[in-house]
């Protein structure tokens, strides 16, 4: 090799890392302006509920914090999967982000024709808040525990029926994992939404439910309704006095609608981060607590590694539940 093929290697190599040095510099300028104008935050649901509401405190500090607005987009229709299929094809930039509910993780194994894959298509950023599910009974089944639920139930198989609030969702599901653990025979009644669900619950043309706490708990405490456990690990701090179904006999048993926020997959690890910063500080802040445990929701203090291993053993544990159910939405 000649000295003066040496040198225009040695040039070339040269004029490389001063592209990639100007790459980097511009790719650390980008991150460090990061956010230059409004971010949208997609929820896969209709207005008023739950996941739209928890999107809109957390959407509201984010923006305060961060200095652009965050704007809440309703992308609802086919259980949420619409909108969670927009935000896998959208830019990782970081100015698309989605409030993934616990929804999506059961949506992986009860839709047979998903174009996208919860675990594989996103970078999770954070776990906002989980909210406690309540056992429910119609006052007139003479049962105040669980256990005495489930020896009612034996003692009269193919008689009770449980409500939800409409097929494959956290709600009925959580009424399956029971069935399945306590080897009972009752009969899934779906509605469109919890607020039917529970008319007819206290109406006595359904036996029992599964609900979240916030919506079933003012009929337990008008006495319309008998609560007999809540679905968390923990007791809630709503009701202190109301054991977990873990007490009551079931060691396995943590259910809790929850709700985060994920990012298309290959947005960059310091937005992230920055933005997962941005929801702890938002979730440590006592305002927010109190907003947030109007809904009767925990805030969870998670890292995206951790929010993402949590989304994994979300959707590895309700394929177990939908496949022993036999539900399917094609």
């Amino acid at each position: 090799m000649s000295i003066r093929t040496k040198f225009s290697l040695s040039g070339k190599a040269a004029a490389a890392s001063i592209l990639m040095a100007g790459a980097l510099g511009f790719a650390s300028s980008a991150l460090a302006a990061y956010p230059d104008h409004a971010i949208r935050l997609v929820v896969g649901f209709s207005a008023g509920g739950t996941t739209d509401v928890v999107a809109r405190i957390l959407g509201k500090e984010m923006g305060e914090a961060l200095g652009q607005p965050v704007v809440v987009e309703n992308r609802p229709g086919a259980g949420s999967n619409i909108a969670t299929e927009m935000v896998a094809r959208a830019t990782p930039d970081g100015y698309t982000l989605y409030m993934v509910a616990v929804t999506s993780a059961i949506n992986q194994t009860l839709y047979k024709n998903l174009r996208f894959d919860l675990v594989k298509d996103f970078a999770p950023v954070s776990l906002g808040v989980r909210v406690p599910n309540v056992l429910v009974v119609n006052p007139k089944i003479p049962a105040k525990t669980v256990q005495e639920l489930i020896d009612y139930a034996k003692a009269n198989p193919g008689k009770l029926n449980f409500a939800s609030s409409g097929s494959g969702t956290s709600i009925h599901m959580a009424g399956e994992l029971f069935k399945q653990l306590a080897k009972i025979d009752a009969t899934h009644i779906p509605y469109k939404g919890s607020s039917p669900a529970i008319t007819d619950l206290i109406g006595g043309q359904v036996d029992y439910m599964f609900d979240n706490m916030p919506s079933a708990w003012p009929h337990v405490e008008s006495g319309k309704l008998r609560a007999l456990a809540v679905t968390t690990a923990e007791r809630s701090k709503t009701a202190p006095d109301l054991p977990t179904m873990q007490e009551s006999g079931f060691p396995t048993y943590d259910v809790s609608s929850w709700f985060g926020v994920i990012a298309p997959k290959g947005t960059p690890d310091e937005i992230v981060n920055k933005l997962n910063n941005v929801i702890q500080t938002a979730l440590a802040k006592p305002d927010v607590q109190a907003r947030m445990a109007d809904l009767g929701a925990v805030p969870a203090k998670t890292t995206p590694a951790e929010f993402g291993d949590f989304i994994k053993s979300e959707v590895d544990g309700w394929a177990k539940v939908v496949k022993a159910s036999g539900a399917t939405v094609d």
